[in-house]
């Protein structure tokens, strides 16, 4: 994967120049060398950068010697995030080689420890996983006055996606949001639930007197499990009332779920409806929909337990959300370092004791 330093080079530093002690590239690569390497805050960088300051002189000028926390809290919390986001989208679209029909999640995380005591305010991130690549290809941060609904669409103006299958939870079956996608030459696949008026109720009743003209049906098993997923596809619209408002809409699914848990010896069913600008293709379908839960168990999952997001108190002007853009920049670069066969901790521990293995993450 190509390194993203280059990407950042034309980063309007934000600092006036009496105050410029450390280039800010310097500051760039050791934030994200040390998230890398398992930095949570702005004091990890700094004892980071203390213990690795040998060997980061062997590339970086360090007229200053290492900055200190308060130097990465203040860059990180004045860099403007906008540009920021701009350089990451940049360098995604040079790595990620999108293919037809690959499945692009989109979906939104809230980082619970920035709330201020006494606030409802808190920080909300959109982020677009790309499921085959297994990079995040951009993050947008909600308005603290909007919500997701306004968001999706300012991101996928930002995404190239053509060809791609973008699906969305049902917070994201929007008329708007399904508009944006088409336009973007991409296909939807989005849930539906009861907030978007009588829609709900119109695909059940398309289920309960239409045919289904596509069915699939897989089965997984482990974990101490058995899974059970059985897609069923309907082409004939006839049941949703005005239907042409729902751009390119050309299926509706469900989704019917059965779970056995062998340790408990209990079966859990769930049935799921979506709607799809796809052609009646029910095994393109299931796989799709699977596809979406890796923007949680590949994304979101990880950020919390293994860069323990959740937990950060990041609060200061753009900090939190600068942060959680390194947190992403380290997390695409260790998905796709291929040499080390283990997990994202394992690479973050080797990254850490063994300086080339840490070079090569940031630099192949």
């Amino acid at each position: 994967m190509t390194s993203p330093l280059p990407f950042f080079s034309e980063l309007t530093d934000p600092r006036v120049d009496r105050t410029k002690a450390h280039m800010l590239e310097d500051i760039l690569f050791i934030a994200i060398a040390s998230v890398i390497c398992g930095a949570e805050s702005w004091n990890d960088m700094e004892n980071f950068g203390k213990a690795k300051e040998g060997w980061l002189r062997t590339f970086l000028r360090l007229p200053e010697g290492i900055p200190s926390h308060d130097t990465f809290n203040r860059v990180f919390s004045a860099l403007n995030p906008e540009e920021l986001e701009s350089s990451f989208l940049s360098w995604t679209r040079s790595v990620a080689e999108l293919t037809d029909n690959e499945v692009v999640s989109i979906d939104g995380k809230s980082m619970r420890g920035t709330r201020e005591h006494g606030s409802k305010s808190i920080v909300h991130m959109v982020s677009a996983w790309a499921s085959a690549n297994h990079i995040v290809l951009g993050q947008l941060k909600v308005d603290e006055k909007s919500n997701e609904i306004t968001a999706i669409p300012k991101l996928l103006d930002l995404l190239v996606v053509k060809g791609c299958i973008v699906t969305i939870d049902a917070m994201g079956c929007q008329k708007d949001i399904v508009s944006a996608i088409v336009e973007k030459e991409a296909n939807y696949l989005i849930a539906v639930k009861g907030n978007q008026g009588s829609l709900q109720e119109q695909v059940k009743d398309s289920f309960r007197f239409l045919p289904a003209v596509s069915v699939s049906e897989d089965t997984d098993c482990g974990h101490g499990r058995v899974e059970t997923r059985r897609c069923s596809v309907i082409s004939d619209l006839s049941l949703i009332e005005h239907r042409e408002e729902w751009k390119n809409l050309r299926s509706l699914i469900k989704i019917e779920t059965e779970r056995y848990d062998k340790c408990r010896q209990a079966t859990l069913k769930e049935t799921r409806l979506y709607i799809s600008s796809l052609e009646a293709d029910a095994d393109l379908i299931n796989r799709s929909v699977r596809s979406h839960w890796g923007v949680e168990n590949s994304l979101h999952w990880v950020l919390d337990v293994a860069f323990n997001e959740d937990h950060s108190r990041k609060r200061a002007g753009n900090a939190a959300q600068n942060f959680s853009l390194i947190n992403r920049i380290a997390l695409n670069l260790l998905k796709n370092e291929k040499s080390a066969k283990v997990g994202v901790r394992g690479k973050r521990l080797k990254a850490g004791w063994d300086n080339d293995y840490l070079l090569k993450i940031l630099t192949d």
